[in-house]
């Protein structure tokens, strides 16, 4: 008999947050990077940008890194600028949508990103209704911190140690089928958020 669905496991970027990869090659060729878009994809990064997701360097190695592909001075606050132009935000909407799920699920983070949008861009979208990140969520899988990415299963079996939670009970949404696949081999069950599609209308 098939299990009941009890959490909710949300990617963040193109699920909850709006997010806009060219916003970002484009403010960091303006810094003099010209072969950002190299490294920067929809779904997984490369070089320097993937090792900050996979925590592999810190946010200070990054910048450092980041430099050697720049021919004049930028500093640590331009480059963390540049990089968080790849985060548009969240609609109010979508804030409460969360809110609401409290009262039937538990509800869950399992995203690929780094330190420098977790402490700025995503921490500060989330306060936009007046409640902080933590409010909105039962627990947080951040890539960096579990220091592998989607689609490895790798985290995904991290998610299920460090949320407690049961894959079977579990519905993923990702905006990346690679993401959704790995996940669904694993026991969860997914919901592939394509380009476009309200979350909201999803939802079980």
């Amino acid at each position: 008999m098939e299990k009941k669905i009890k959490n909710l496991l949300f990617d963040l970027g193109g699920v909850i947050i709006d997010i806009k990869r060219e916003n970002c090659v484009a403010a960091l060729m303006e810094l003099g990077m010209k072969n950002a878009g190299e490294f920067l994809g929809d779904y997984i990064q490369k070089g320097p940008f993937l090792q900050l997701e996979n925590g592999s360097i810190s946010a200070a190695q990054f910048r450092d890194e980041i430099r050697q592909h720049i021919p004049g001075h930028v500093t640590d606050e331009q480059i963390d600028n540049a990089l968080g132009k790849f985060l548009i935000g969240i609609p109010v909407e979508r804030l409460r949508m969360l809110e609401e799920l409290h009262k039937d699920f538990k509800v869950y983070i399992l995203s690929n990103t780094n330190p420098i949008m977790w402490e700025q861009g995503i921490k500060r979208f989330f306060e936009a209704d007046g409640h902080c990140r933590d409010y909105y969520f039962d627990g947080e899988v951040a890539s960096f911190k579990a220091r592998c990415v989607k689609p490895d299963q790798a985290i995904f079996r991290y998610a299920i140690d460090h949320l407690g939670i049961d894959p079977e009970e579990t519905l993923f949404f990702d905006d990346s089928v690679a993401n959704t696949d790995a996940a669904a081999k694993l026991g969860f069950k997914t919901m592939h958020v394509a380009p476009g599609k309200n979350i909201i209308d999803l939802l079980p």
